[in-house]
C-alpha cells in the first residue's frame, strides 16, 4: 500500500461521543469494538467483516446493525454486484469519547471503559513471547497540565492508527493516564528539615 493512501479510506471527522445507554450497550461488545477496529483501517462490507473476525455473516450483520442503530457507524459507499447494492461501512468519528451517559428522568452517569483491562489480557501471549514493549510512569503534575498531556497522546494514537497498512504483524497501541495513590518523595525543603533533626 503507498504511504500517502489516506487511513481510512473515507472522510472521517474526529469525535464521536457516546452519551446514551444503548449507545456504551453497543460498544461494550467485544465483536463490536473489533468491528470498529477494523473499519478504521477501511469501510468494509459485512462479508468482509465476517471473513476478518471468522463469524457467520448473519452474526456479523446483526452487530453491524447495533452499531448503525447506535451512531457508532453509517454506511460510507455502496457498490452494485449482481443487481443487489453491497454497503461499505464505516465508522462516525476516529475516536469515540465516552463521556456522561444520559438515562432516563434526566440523570446522568460518568462512565469510563477500561482499555487498559483489554489491552492487558490481550497482550498476555506476546509477553510470554517476550515480544511485549511497556512502561509505566507517575508523575505528580496538576490536573491542567494532565490533561494537556493527554491531548498530545491523543495526536499520537490518531498518527498511529493512520500509518500505512503493511508488513504480517498487527500490533496494539494502549495508552492510559490516570490519577493514582503512587507514592510521593516529598517536597525538597521538608524533607531538608527532618533530615536535619
Amino acid at each position: 500500500m503507498s504511504s500517502n493512501t489516506q487511513i481510512p479510506d473515507y472522510d472521517l471527522p474526529d469525535t464521536v461521543e457516546v452519551s446514551t445507554p444503548a449507545q456504551l450497550r453497543a460498544i461494550a461488545d467485544p465483536l463490536r469494538t473489533t468491528i470498529l477496529d477494523l473499519v478504521l483501517e477501511r469501510a468494509a462490507t459485512v462479508a468482509e467483516l465476517a471473513t476478518a473476525v471468522d463469524r457467520p455473516k448473519s452474526t456479523v450483520a446483526h452487530h453491524v446493525n447495533v452499531l448503525l442503530k447506535a451512531g457508532m457507524l453509517r454506511v460510507v459507499r455502496t457498490r452494485r454486484v449482481r443487481a443487489i447494492d453491497e454497503r461499505f461501512y464505516g465508522r462516525t468519528g476516529r475516536t469515540i469519547h465516552v463521556g456522561v451517559v444520559r438515562r432516563p428522568g434526566g440523570t446522568t452517569t460518568p462512565v469510563c471503559i477500561n482499555g487498559l483491562s483489554v489491552a492487558a489480557a490481550e497482550s498476555v501471549p506476546a509477553h510470554e513471547a517476550d515480544a511485549l514493549y511497556t512502561t509505566v510512569r507517575h508523575a505528580r503534575i496538576p490536573r491542567e497540565s494532565a490533561a494537556q498531556f493527554w491531548r498530545r497522546v491523543e495526536a499520537l494514537i490518531q498518527e498511529f492508527t493512520e500509518l500505512p497498512r503493511s508488513g504480517d504483524t498487527v500490533y496494539g497501541f494502549v495508552a492510559g493516564l490516570y490519577p493514582t495513590d503512587h507514592p510521593v518523595l516529598p517536597d525538597p525543603d521538608h524533607a531538608s528539615a527532618e533530615d536535619s533533626d
